[in-house]
């Protein structure tokens, strides 16, 4: 079973600046990934060519099961609204994360989490890029519970906040919400949390430990797969990891195999 985390950068590639759905489509398909999660995800958005960057990635893997979370109706960085349900946002653009699976999807669970009340500096990469001060978006965490081949198993995607210390609490109301869930349990997404910080946090343990951004000479893991002590024991070893470059975004993926 290989899992995989990936924050896209809305499948745009730092070299020319472009959305490209067949390199969107190369890049996902070499990660031959059984379970993946997806961050910065676009759908109908000008920017990424109003496409759904989701189902692209899920028919580049072959997965019959995917579903795309809203966390904002609009663009970040520029006009954006929170959602005021679950199915919001239809016809507009949004912006989010998703997660696809291979595997059949007995259930789906979303969980909404509060930005935080400051702005705050953030790098933002590329030609016109550098410091800016930005507003902090509402979040969201993507779960489903699987039929994995060693049993049910749930599964979840999220980009916490950039805020320091306000994506602390938020990992920690993720932890509570997964709680709810079966056991096994794994968080998988780009929590803007160091590797030491997010395991000490969590209390979950790291599946894999790799340096992920930024993706020309990482210095520093954010994208994380974090699996839950309790039930850990029916989880099959860890055989792999790897963080390989890829033609798009500023993160590297992170990609674990099981057994």
């Amino acid at each position: 079973m290989r899992l995989a985390t990936f924050n896209l950068l809305h499948g745009r590639s730092l070299t020319d600046g472009l959305v490209d759905p067949d390199r969107l489509t190369a890049a996902v398909t070499a990660l031959d990934a059984d379970i993946l999660a997806l961050q910065e995800v676009d759908r109908d958005q000008s920017r990424s060519g109003n496409l759904d960057l989701t189902a692209i990635a899920a028919r580049a893997l072959g997965a019959p099961e995917h579903r795309f979370a809203a966390a904002v109706v609009g663009t970040p960085g520029e006009q954006f609204r929170p959602l005021n349900h679950d199915d919001d946002g239809h016809g507009e653009p949004c912006y989010g994360i998703g997660l696809v699976s291979r595997y059949p999807v007995r259930s789906w669970q979303v969980t909404r989490l509060r930005p935080a009340p400051v702005r705050s500096p953030i790098y933002v990469p590329g030609p016109g890029g550098g410091l800016v001060l930005l507003r902090d978006e509402p979040r969201v965490v993507l779960a489903a519970v699987l039929d994995a081949p060693h049993g049910p198993l749930t599964v979840a995607a999220t980009h916490l906040s950039f805020v320091p210390g306000w994506n602390i609490l938020q990992l920690r109301r993720v932890v509570r919400a997964l709680r709810a869930l079966p056991a096994p349990r794994i968080l998988l997404g780009d929590l803007n949390l160091p590797a030491g910080p997010a395991a000490l946090l969590s209390r979950w343990r790291p599946l894999g430990r790799h340096p992920t951004y930024p993706a020309g000479q990482p210095r520093v893991q954010l994208d994380h797969v974090l699996a839950d002590r309790q039930g850990l024991d029916r989880l099959p070893p860890v055989t792999a990891v790897d963080t390989p470059l890829s033609a798009i975004s500023d993160h590297r993926p992170l990609v674990v195999d099981l057994g």
